[in-house]
């Protein structure tokens, strides 16, 4: 019986903006600044050298907002704008990611995160197994028995079981998890005086979201200290809660044309890559790489 294909998928602006953190301000010989690019480019380098995948693609967000932010402007206040130094690093990115073979995947109004929760249903149709490269617990909600996680910087795979230990909810209760305790990240607001462990009580006994009751008289057999006050505060945060929500689900059905063969690798573009690396002055990173197409 053939394996099924396992295909890898990256998580593009996490990794820059991991990148970004990480490095010095780094320029390129007429002075453009490149520390988030070199920095993502020798991820992905070491990436395909050590992982060695037969299938990959990389998800962007289009662009700093999406339609989140039509919901609730204040969704990732402070993080709608990338530092000056960083925006005219994304171009540069996009490019060395094409350069080395990977194919992109951004979809106006919308995240990477629902850019790859559509590409991860349609692969699980397609009969493949998912790999997601993050460490960003939103993408949690996807894990199942052939869906995981992959934190490149601490070489870290994360399954149902993994995801229950860090989050406390099993990876289908995620999203209502982050509706109810809120994402200081993402600035969701949550349900005011619901925290970590209030919320994971409330879904490991009741289920869902939808089946914690209404009246207080059916929570009498859940064991949570200060139950009364829970009950209150999520009575009085309807609205919040419900905000929350649509902040948090990913979106599952977009129109992005997934097909295996397009994601098979086959190998880094050495012209475009060679000039756009010695443009940059970033020369040495083609030594790292292994694999070119033929």
């Amino acid at each position: 019986m053939s394996r099924r294909p396992k295909v890898w998928l990256i998580d593009g602006h996490y990794q820059i903006f991991r990148a970004y953190y990480s490095m010095p301000d780094l320029r390129a010989p007429d002075g453009t600044p490149v520390g988030a690019f070199r920095g993502y480019a020798s991820t992905l380098i070491k990436f395909v050298r050590e992982e060695q995948p037969t299938h990959v693609g990389v998800a962007w967000d289009h662009a700093m907002t999406s339609f989140r932010n039509e919901l609730w402007s204040e969704y990732k206040a402070g993080r709608t704008e990338a530092p000056d130094d960083l925006e005219p690093q994304f171009g540069l990115c996009a490019e060395v990611t094409r350069a080395l073979g990977l194919p992109v995947y951004s979809l106006e109004r919308f995240e990477a995160d629902d850019v790859i929760a559509t590409m991860t249903r349609k692969l699980l149709a397609k009969g493949a197994d998912v790999v997601i490269v993050t460490a960003d617990k939103d993408l949690g909600a996807l894990v199942s028995d052939r869906v995981r996680l992959y934190d490149l910087k601490k070489q870290e795979s994360q399954g149902p079981d993994e995801l229950r230990e860090r989050m406390g909810v099993p990876p289908e209760r995620i999203s209502e998890f982050l509706a109810l305790v809120g994402d200081a990240v993402d600035n969701v607001p949550g349900v005011a005086g619901i925290g970590a462990k209030t919320g994971a009580a409330l879904l490991n006994h009741f289920g869902s979201l939808a089946d914690i009751p209404s009246d207080f008289e059916d929570w009498k057999e859940l064991e949570l200290r200060g139950k009364r006050r829970a009950f209150d505060c999520l009575a009085a945060g309807t609205e919040q809660l419900e905000l929350s929500q649509r902040l948090v689900e990913l979106q599952r059905d977009l129109p992005v044309d997934v097909k295996l063969r397009e994601l098979q690798y086959r190998g880094a573009r050495r012209e475009p890559l060679e000039e756009l690396l010695g443009r940059l002055g970033a020369d040495a990173l083609l030594d790292r790489v292994t694999r070119f197409a033929s």
